[in-house]
């Protein structure tokens, strides 16, 4: 498509008026012709008076067209010119080539799908005049280099992989810009298959960008590399990829699979979700809704839920809460119709609670615009570690939830412009540095800093046996036979070309932290929640002696 616009002039036309005159009562001068050659004379002078009157027409019209073409030149340099020089209109021979796509490329039905050999294998914008992009990365990118500090010295042996084998759903080998997959053992629902298709777009995104690696990839929730068992210079802990982390563990944090759709049940992939969202957000303006804080989900799949549906209203107390079970089972057979993300952005405060540990849920609830109450969380995904207290979310104590539930509300219903800011703060933080851009830059970056540390050669992997190495995984391998929201929610994540658009190539990742700076940052967001809780303890203190009162 044409992204340039074009400018039509139009043009005014005048027309001269003349008039002939004919006859006179003036004597006729003396060089008029004599009687006898008036016949002859008269059509001579006809003749004469027409070129003259002729000449005299295109003359003046001569000087008028001059004259006005400078005047109209005038005003039209005068009206148009600012806008030309803000856009050009290009010539055709300088027209830029419409930008190619390469949708998926599917064979007949359960027919074994072979990989295309004609999507690009190297990245080649078709504007070879764009800079390279200056955009730097969000800062929470800088943790990457924190993760891979395990093996800043000694590097990553292909003996430390094999030992990550052990709970790894599957290993992934990178060669020449093409994934090999080796699978071990079924993941939750598709986890994995989600995983894997993310990469996949990651690759489309940036082809031939991303140099040879391999890793394991363990797609249960909980952390199991622990540091403990790994101490000293040379302990070479195994490096494994996973959704989340914790301060006592060296598990790889990286991007889950719901960022391109949880097909179980129904969620959308991201972008998708960002922008139902968004329209929720702009559905009611902070202060006119519920002044309660929100919260929606399954309490069976840990104590600290359960422990949470204790502060739901009820006749004796009123937490300034108002909590719903999510039964997901009555809400398939409903067709999702209750679930729909965009649709909860309807009370000024919402409620993230980890399940069996991180929860996909705390982006959805983030991205709304109400002030996010966050119990203290035990797991950190890839961008949680970036959020301030008191800038980002509202911290709320694990043991003692109703009371500090209800004291955050009643705090911001005092205190509605810092809370409204608070909320804007997180929504701001989620869709724009969390876009599905940085969320594919994020990969490249640590993908790209964990192959720098490789101390081998990765090579495809042998298929159980020794006979063959294992086959090529791409997009069309994984999509054309998928059904239902499964093949739906691939389509629409499908990358479909190349990354052009106003920044060519990933952010750039900032430099890591120095220890004091580290140190510095997490004392910061420690040293606010206690903030918090002196406030707290002083509302309560001050609410016990009005009660005795």
């Amino acid at each position: 498509m044409n992204k340039y616009e074009k400018y039509q002039n139009t043009f005014f036309h005048g027309s001269g008026i003349y008039r002939h005159l004919t006859g006179s009562s003036i004597p006729p001068p003396p060089w008029q012709p004599s009687s006898k050659n008036k016949k002859a004379a008269a059509a001579t002078s006809s003749t004469t008076s027409t070129i003259a009157i002729l000449f005299f027409f295109f003359f003046f019209l001569f000087i008028i067209l001059v004259a006005t073409s400078g005047f109209f030149g005038l005003i039209h340099y005068s009206l148009f010119s600012s806008i030309a020089l803000q856009k050009p209109v290009s010539s055709p021979t300088n027209k830029l080539p419409n930008k190619p796509q390469f949708p998926l490329q599917c064979t007949q039905p359960n027919v074994t799908q072979n990989c295309p050999t004609n999507y690009p294998t190297r990245h080649n914008p078709t504007n070879p005049d764009r800079p390279s992009s200056n955009v730097t990365c969000p800062s929470y990118f800088r943790l990457i280099h924190e993760d891979l500090r395990p093996w800043k010295e000694t590097g990553i042996t292909r003996d430390m992989i094999e030992r990550a084998k052990n709970t790894a759903h599957f290993r992934l080998v990178i060669v020449d810009g093409k994934a090999y997959v080796e699978k071990y053992k079924q993941s939750i629902q598709t986890r994995d298959l989600f995983t894997l298709w993310g990469i996949l777009q990651l690759l489309r995104l940036y082809p031939g960008k991303l140099p040879d690696l391999e890793l394991m990839f363990d797609c249960n929730d909980r952390p199991v590399i622990r540091s403990r068992d790994f101490q000293g210079p040379n302990s070479g802990p195994p490096p494994l990829f996973r959704y989340c982390s914790d301060g006592s563990s060296l598990d790889i944090v990286f991007p889950d699979w719901s960022f391109w759709g949880w097909a179980e049940i129904n969620i959308k992939p991201w972008s998708d979700v960002l922008k139902d969202i968004k329209e929720g957000n702009g559905r009611s303006d902070w202060r006119d809704r519920e002044p309660y804080a929100y919260w929606k989900g399954n309490p069976n799949v840990s104590p600290i839920r359960k422990d949470l549906l204790t502060c739901n209203v009820s006749e004796k107390n009123d937490w300034n809460t108002r909590l719903y079970i999510q039964d997901w089972d009555q809400e398939s057979k409903q067709k999702f119709k209750q679930s729909n993300l965009g649709d909860q952005c309807i009370h000024r405060y919402k409620i993230y609670v980890e399940g069996w540990a991180w929860s996909v849920s705390e982006k959805y609830i983030l991205a709304c615009d109400s002030m996010t109450l966050i119990i203290r969380p035990h797991y950190h995904d890839f961008f949680s570690r970036g959020m301030v207290p008191l800038e980002h979310y509202w911290p709320i104590r694990e043991d003692s939830k109703c009371t500090s539930l209800k004291f955050a509300v009643e705090w911001g219903n005092n205190h509605p412009e810092t809370a409204q800011a608070i909320g804007e703060a997180a929504r701001k933080y989620i869709h724009e540095d969390m876009k599905m851009d940085y969320v594919y830059d994020y990969m490249f970056h640590l993908l790209n800093e964990y192959a720098k540390l490789l101390k081998f050669k990765p090579t495809i992997p042998i298929l159980s046996g020794g006979a063959a190495p294992v086959d090529e995984v791409c997009s069309e391998t994984l999509a054309c036979n998928a059904n239902g929201n499964w093949k739906k929610f691939m389509e629409e994540s499908l990358v479909m070309s190349p990354s052009d658009d106003e920044r060519a190539a990933p952010c750039a990742l900032p430099l890591p932290y120095d220890p004091p700076a580290l140190k510095e940052f997490f004392d910061k967001k420690s040293g606010l929640i206690k903030q918090v809780e002196s406030w707290e303890n002083e509302y309560w203190l001050n609410f016990s002696k009005n009660i005795k009162q």
